[in-house]
C-alpha cells in the first residue's frame, strides 16, 4: 500500500483551511533552518530569526504561489531579510575568526568535528574572505554553500533573476578562490575527497554532519569545485 506524503505545497494549501496543519512544515524545515542561521549568527540568534521566520510564513500563507512544490526558498528568503538585521554581528564574528582562529559561531553541529581535521588557516582566511563580501553576494554564496541550493532556488528565494544569482556567485568565488589560495593541502584534499562523493550521490536532504561540513562545503564551493549548483534536484518529503 502506498501512503501520500503531502508535498510543501499541499501542506501549505491545506494549513490555510486548518492552521494547525502548518506544524507539518515547521518539524519539516525548521531544523535544517535552524543549523543555517546558527552557522551564521550563533545559537540564540538563531532561536529568534527562525522563530520570526514561521510566524512571518504563517501571516504569509495565503500569499504563498503553490506553483513552487518546496518551501525552503520560500523560508530562507523570509530569513535572510532577518539575518540582515544582524549584519554587523555576523561580519564581527568572521573577523574575529579571521583574527583568533576561533570560531566561536561554530561551535556547535559537525564543526567540531571538522575543526580537529581543517587546517584552522583555511578557517581564517575564509573567514576574512566573507567578511569582505558585500552582503548581497555572501547571502547567495553561503545559501549556496551552506543550505545546498541550486540556481534557480536562490533566485527563488531572494526575488532575484537566475542570471544575477550567477554573477554574484562568480564574484564571490572569485574572491573566496584568492583567499583560499594558499590553503593548507590536506584541507584541499579533503575538499576534493568531499566533493567526489557527492558527484555520486547527492543528498536527499539539507542535513549537515561528519561526512558534509559546512566549511568543506563552502571551501568547495567558493573554489568552483561544487558543480551542481545549476540543477535542482528532486527532494525527498518526510513528515
Amino acid at each position: 500500500m502506498i501512503i501520500h506524503t503531502p508535498d510543501d505545497a499541499e501542506v501549505i494549501d491545506r494549513a490555510r483551511r486548518d492552521p494547525a496543519a502548518f506544524s507539518v512544515l515547521f518539524d519539516r524545515h525548521a531544523p535544517a533552518l535552524h543549523r543555517y542561521v546558527t552557522r551564521r549568527l550563533g545559537d540564540s540568534p538563531a532561536d529568534d530569526v527562525v522563530a520570526e521566520t514561521f510566524l512571518a510564513a504563517f501571516r504569509r500563507l495565503r500569499h504563498y504561489d503553490t506553483a513552487h512544490r518546496d518551501a525552503p526558498p520560500w523560508l530562507y528568503g523570509i530569513a535572510a531579510n532577518l539575518i540582515g538585521k544582524h549584519r554587523r554581528a555576523e561580519v564581527r564574528a568572521y573577523l574575529a575568526l579571521a583574527r583568533t582562529g576561533t570560531d566561536e559561531v561554530a561551535g556547535s553541529y559537525a564543526d567540531r568535528v571538522e575543526a580537529r581535521v581543517s587546517a584552522s588557516a583555511v578557517h581564517r582566511e575564509l573567514a576574512e574572505a566573507l567578511a569582505v563580501l558585500s552582503p548581497e553576494d555572501r547571502e547567495v554564496l553561503l545559501m549556496i554553500a551552506w543550505a545546498d541550493f541550486c540556481y534557480a532556488e536562490v533566485a527563488q528565494a531572494l526575488g532575484i533573476p537566475v542570471g544575477t544569482v550567477r554573477s554574484r556567485l562568480h564574484r564571490a568565488r572569485r574572491k573566496t578562490r584568492a583567499a583560499l589560495g594558499g590553503a593548507d593541502p590536506s584541507a584541499i584534499q579533503e575538499e576534493e575527497s568531499w566533493s567526489s562523493n557527492q558527484a555520486m550521490r547527492r543528498p536527499s536532504s539539507r542535513s549537515t554532519g561528519p561526512a558534509m561540513t559546512v566549511h568543506t562545503r563552502l571551501c568547495a564551493v567558493g573554489r568552483g569545485r561544487w558543480s551542481s549548483t545549476s540543477t535542482c534536484r528532486t527532494r525527498t518529503t518526510t513528515t
